[in-house]
């Protein structure tokens, strides 16, 4: 009966989406890592050049390191969004 209880209470006091104001809506996640891959990848890009000397190169890999380090950090986010430290 106590179980049920705490379960009840649990869902009651569950907040939808919607009302939870200290969450962040995805889609500022993704302006994040966007606005952040671009300052990342141009260093990348700035780098990759100096070391290899040849351009082609530096975008190949400024363009990979764009796109898989943006995906990461869409779900480093979310994930430290649900984490309640710190809040």
């Amino acid at each position: 009966m106590i179980a049920d209880q705490l379960i009840l209470d649990k869902k009651a006091t569950k907040s939808k989406y919607e009302d939870d104001k200290k969450s962040e809506k995805p889609i500022r996640s993704v302006a994040k890592a966007l606005s952040w891959r671009v300052i990342g990848t141009l260093d990348t890009l700035v780098v990759s050049y100096i070391l290899t000397g040849k351009m082609a190169v530096a975008a190949s890999i400024a363009s990979v390191d764009f796109l898989t380090k943006m995906v990461l950090y869409f779900f480093h986010e979310r994930i430290w969004n649900g984490i309640k430290w710190g809040k």
